[in-house]
């Protein structure tokens, strides 16, 4: 930290944190449900604040960016729970361009990503509730998984993601933090 003294770094917008995570002992499901939706937070609150600019920006060696992660992310929610848990597909992938995902677009912009990351999210969140842990759907490729196997790789697919996005927020303009 010494050599952090006198620095200026911004501050990521405000908004309530929601302490699920420190419920304690509870039932799997609220475990599995509160994981997930703290991430899901954690990434808008991650991204709040910046410019469509800034969420274009190519800071790594990699196309990867901020607008590109939150376009993922919303993909990545309706293939696991809108396609393959309803049953719709018997495969995650969407029938896009995988790239396309990561592509911020002219077009686009980030509060329209944020607000169509947030609302599959919730649908997510709709779908997920009419099933038990323990149901089982096809995929093509890995055999069955349960929604349990979901809940998880999702939050392994939202925690990754998030710390990608926490690297890129600080370098563009200093704000750090697991919870933004």
């Amino acid at each position: 930290m010494d050599g952090l003294a006198g620095a200026s770094f911004a501050v990521m917008a405000e908004t309530q944190r929601p302490d699920r995570r420190e419920l304690g002992v509870g039932a799997e499901r609220t475990t599995l449900e509160s994981f997930l939706d703290d991430y899901r937070d954690i990434v808008v609150r991650k991204v709040s604040g910046l410019s469509d600019t800034d969420a274009r920006r190519k800071l790594v060696t990699s196309p990867t960016t901020v607008g590109g992660l939150i376009k993922h992310l919303r993909w990545a929610e309706y293939g696991w729970f809108d396609q393959l848990l309803l049953e719709r597909s018997d495969d995650n992938r969407r029938t896009h361009d995988r790239s396309w995902e990561f592509e911020f677009l002219p077009n686009e912009s980030l509060p329209t990503l944020i607000i169509e990351y947030q609302t599959q999210c919730e649908e997510s969140r709709r779908t997920a509730a009419r099933y038990p842990l323990d149901h089982v759907v096809p995929h093509r490729r890995l055999g069955p998984v349960s929604l349990r196997w979901i809940y998880v790789h999702m939050i392994e697919e939202t925690a990754r993601h998030t710390g990608q996005l926490d690297i890129l927020r600080e370098q563009l303009d200093g704000a750090a933090g697991f919870d933004g």
